[in-house]
């Protein structure tokens, strides 16, 4: 019997394990050199060149982390029509989780948008539930589902019937001006983008006001749940069937069966600990297995909509094939966002991750990402893989009468409150991992080490798409909380090595330690921004002159990686532009967001802060978008990374021109050929930094950054100058 997915190995990789072997011997070279050539005691640049070393053995053992990724990717290619032939409507139903935390940061109309477009899936209604948790609890969100409840009626048809893609209503009316002659009818295509219109204005009245219309009260029981002495960390569970798919009235205009859509608000005391997003999935899978118990779960994040409508059976293919199919625990998509700019100012278009993923595939499995990923509702309720279970395709509980609808809330309910938890496993056996803000991470290398394993799926049509951050601000703070989460985990129980021992491959547990050591990341990088530029100002030769042929494995290394690096970027549809600007940004994350993920992590670690989760806020204000828009860097605030950053910057301008002054002049007997490198490394690093020197001196915008943070990063300057150099 034919495979309903075919595994293909992806091209060009004899060109990168040459260059990776080539590389590997340069590092190798370089490190020997650095261990044999360490100045005497008491000599100028001893220490800087010993913390050189220590920085370029991290470097190299991250390095080789990163070929576990990179070695052997490979490809998935799904055969939907032999899952049509094989099971035609047989299919098994699915539970879709669609979390959203705070409306402000997530607007309700970007949140239906999303629900709207998974409801629209090109499958079977009846077999479809749709859920939101709504961890803000807040009226605004269930006021604007409940909206998305009543225009799905016509939404629903209208995409099955012209085959619309995407299916998300904000994304396809913002793009379909220019495609609607393709429409057989132009009068149903500006009826449906009048009532989608109409409900967004209503929503944003409403969002606007901060409280509902009482007509619109009037029209569904389960406004009335909210009272004035409410607040978002203080209620009781809500849960509301708005749509009851299984009774017999849930049709939409064309009297076709409409999906389950379901609203739940956990219970929140201030005396119980949430568990941030793993806690609300949790409720949702104890929610989801009385009113529905689909054998498949899928989560998507409330701004990641869904993109191509075809998802749902590109990923039964992995599960239902009889060959492989029994083995598959989740299957993981890429994470694609639609606001990235031409040059992707802050490097957000995740090429690099989702390369690693497909390599992730060759030795286990891809990471659980969090969000536009397929599960077996059995893993995620702790279950280990075996070669005799077999799954039951078949379940899923059907009602046949409205008196069950309320009997089922009621009881969902109860599953949602906030004492259900106290002493069970969920949270450690069962569900989603508690006590980390990357609860995905951990989740699913838990879900690897039982046994189970997960396949990347990366259609040509992109199966989800989302809102990245578009300021500066909102890059710092998401990879500051990815760093942290997953720098937490690689220093617990959970660490790779050890808890991946004998349970998941060596170059599976390499996999897994790549972001958990992001955070760390930032001290190698720290010293190498700073020291060689110092030591350029001292005097300090800290690289071999450029006639010794030591040299060379110090350039090749670094150019061929760069080189590599700039390849695939153009290759992957990137601009020249867009990979400098990722440079930039590879060193901002380091020395801001990865750095601060190492503080937080030590402080959790020895109790002098509690962990957090910080939503990244979707909203920015017109002032700001106009600039992301034009690609200019946006600051406009004294936080402390603004002045890690201004200070970086300042101190290899200052060290550039200093150390070139002094070899001009002949200071010190300071020669060209003895310093080239160090002197190369500055001035990339000063070019680099040029929008930096724009935002201080130049601009006039409110995006610029603060003089506050301007003279605080002189001040610094000066002080790193006058405490480091002396001891160089």
């Amino acid at each position: 019997m034919k495979q309903l997915f075919a595994t293909e190995k992806l091209g060009g990789r004899v060109l990168y394990r040459f260059q990776a072997i080539t590389v590997f011997v340069g590092i190798c070279l370089v490190l020997y050199y650095r261990a044999t050539h360490i100045p005497a005691d008491g000599t100028t640049g001893r220490a800087a060149w010993l913390g050189m070393l220590a920085a370029e053995v991290w470097f190299g053992f991250y390095w080789v982390l990163m070929q576990s990724g990179r070695w052997y990717p490979i490809r998935r290619r799904t055969f939907k029509d032999r899952l049509a032939d094989r099971f035609g409507e047989r299919l098994p139903c699915v539970d879709i989780f669609v979390c959203t935390a705070d409306p402000k940061s997530e607007p309700p109309n970007l949140v239906i948008s999303t629900v709207l477009s998974v409801m629209a899936y090109n499958y079977p209604a009846e077999k479809l539930n749709v859920y939101l948790s709504d961890d803000g609890g807040s009226i605004l969100t269930f006021y604007a589902l409940w909206e998305a409840s009543l225009f799905a009626k016509h939404w629903l048809p209208f995409c099955k019937t012209y085959k619309v893609e995407p299916r998300s209503p904000a994304a396809y009316f913002s793009e379909s001006d220019k495609r609607r002659d393709d429409l057989h009818t132009l009068k149903e295509w500006s009826f449906v983008k009048g009532l989608y219109e109409e409900m967004t204005k209503r929503i944003d009245s409403a969002v606007v006001s901060g409280k509902i219309p009482e007509e619109m009260k009037a029209k569904h029981k389960g406004f009335s749940e909210w009272n004035s002495e409410m607040t978002p960390k203080n209620h009781q569970p809500i849960l509301q069937i708005l749509i009851d798919g299984k009774h017999i009235n849930a049709n939409d205009r064309e009297v076709n069966v409409l999906p389950t859509l379901v609203y739940m608000a956990r219970e929140k005391r201030p005396q119980y600990h949430h568990n941030f997003k793993a806690g609300a999935m949790n409720a949702l899978i104890r929610v989801s297995s009385v009113i529905s118990n689909s054998p498949i779960i899928m989560n998507v994040d409330c701004d990641m909509y869904s993109n191509n409508s075809d998802s749902i059976r590109d990923a039964l293919c992995f599960f239902l094939d009889e060959e492989m199919g029994h083995k598959i625990g989740f299957v993981q998509y890429p994470q694609t966002y639609n606001n990235v700019t031409k040059n992707d100012i802050y490097d957000n278009s995740l090429r690099v991750i989702n390369q690693e993923l497909s390599g992730f595939d060759s030795v286990g499995g891809p990471l659980y990402c969090g969000s536009g990923c397929f599960h077996r509702r059995e893993i995620l309720c702790g279950r280990r893989y075996t070669q005799e279970y077999k799954e039951d395709w078949d379940r899923g509980i059907k009602r046949k009468t409205q008196v069950n609808i309320y009997q089922t809330e009621e009881k969902a309910k109860s599953l949602a409150t906030c004492a259900y938890e106290y002493k069970t496993q969920w949270g450690n056996e069962i569900g989603l991992k508690y006590g980390c803000s990357v609860e995905d991470i951990i989740t699913g290398l838990a879900i690897h080490c039982r046994g189970w394993e997960s396949v990347f799926m990366s259609p040509s049509r992109a199966a989800f798409i989302g809102v990245g951050p578009t300021t500066l601000a909102q890059t710092i703070l998401q990879h500051k909380r990815w760093s942290e989460g997953n720098f937490s985990i690689f220093l617990s129980k959970y660490c790779p090595f050890f808890f991946g021992h004998g349970n998941i491959r060596l170059l599976h547990q390499m996999a897994y330690s790549i972001p958990g050591l992001w955070a760390p990341n930032s001290l190698p990088t720290l010293y190498y921004v700073i020291i060689p530029s110092l030591g350029l100002l001292k005097s300090a030769p800290l690289f071999p002159e450029i006639m010794s042929p030591w040299v060379i494995p110090f350039l090749y290394v670094s150019s061929a990686e760069n080189m590599y690096n700039l390849y695939e970027a153009l290759l992957s549809g990137e601009t020249l532009k867009g990979w400098w600007n990722g440079q930039r940004m590879w060193i901002i994350k380091r020395i801001t967001s990865y750095l601060y993920g190492v503080i937080d992590t030590i402080r959790n670690l020895v109790g002098l802060s509690k962990m957090g989760f910080a939503v990244t806020s979707k909203v920015s204000n017109k002032d700001e978008s106009k600039r992301y828009e034009q690609e200019i860097m946006e600051f406009g605030s004294s936080s402390p990374e603004y002045v890690i950053i201004a200070t970086v910057a300042l101190l290899n301008h200052m060290c550039l021109v200093g150390g070139l002054c002094q070899i001009i002049t002949g200071t010190w007997h300071m020669a060209l050929n003895i310093f080239f490198l160090q002197v190369i490394l500055c001035g990339v690093l000063v070019i680099i930094n040029i929008p930096i020197y724009e935002a201080m001196f130049l601009r006039k915008d409110t995006g610029r950054i603060p003089f506050s943070v301007t003279l605080a990063s002189i001040g610094f300057v000066i002080l790193i100058v006058a405490l480091f150099v002396p001891i160089i």
